[in-house]
C-alpha cells in the first residue's frame, strides 16, 4: 500500500468522522478507501464503463394491471440469458414485490431493468449492480453467452431489445 496525504476542511472532517462511526470503521483509513473504491465504482458505471455485473432489480406492481404477470414473465423469458431467479412477495390484494438476480454485461443489466420498470403497472423499480472479474472458463469470462445445457464450450449470444 501507498501512503498518500489528502487535506480536508474541518466540515468534510466532521462528515466523515460521523460516517465512520456509524458505520463502525476502525479508522479513517479504511473509510477512505471504502468511500474510493465506490465513488470510482459509480463513475464508471455512469460512463457506460464495467463489463459484467450482478445485479438485483426490485420492483413492486399492481399484479391485476392487464395481463402484467404475463408481460413480466415474457420479458424475463426475453432475456433469459440475464435473468437468474426471481424471488415473489404479495404484499396486499392488489400489489406484489419481486427480486430479480441478474447476471451479465452491466449495459444489458441497465437495458433490461429499465424496461421492465417502464412496463404499465410497474410502480417502483431499483437496479443495484455490483462489478464482478471475468475468470478463464468462468460465465463471466463470456459476455452475453452462456450455455443451456447443450454440454461443455456451447455458447450462443442474445441481441439486445
Amino acid at each position: 500500500m501507498q501512503r498518500v496525504t489528502v487535506t480536508l476542511d474541518e466540515d468534510l472532517i466532521a462528515e466523515l468522522d460521523r460516517f465512520i462511526e456509524s458505520r463502525g470503521y476502525q479508522n479513517r483509513s479504511e473509510a477512505v478507501r471504502d468511500l474510493a473504491r465506490s465513488g470510482l465504482r459509480q463513475a464508471a458505471e455512469a460512463a457506460g464503463e464495467g463489463e459484467d455485473a450482478v445485479g438485483a432489480l426490485v420492483y413492486l406492481y399492481d399484479h391485476e394491471a392487464r395481463n402484467m404477470s404475463k408481460r413480466l414473465t415474457e420479458a424475463h423469458h426475453r432475456h433469459h440469458d440475464l435473468s437468474v431467479c426471481t424471488l415473489h412477495m404479495h404484499l396486499d390484494d392488489a400489489q406484489c414485490l419481486e427480486v430479480a438476480l441478474l447476471r451479465g454485461p452491466t449495459r444489458s443489466l441497465r437495458h433490461f431493468s429499465e424496461h421492465l420498470i417502464a412496463e404499465r403497472g410497474v410502480r417502483h423499480g431499483r437496479l443495484v449492480l455490483v462489478p464482478v472479474e471475468a475468470r478463464a472458463g468462468g460465465p463471466a469470462a463470456d459476455p452475453g453467452g452462456h450455455g443451456h445445457g447443450h454440454g461443455p464450450g456451447h455458447h450462443h449470444h442474445h441481441d439486445e431489445d
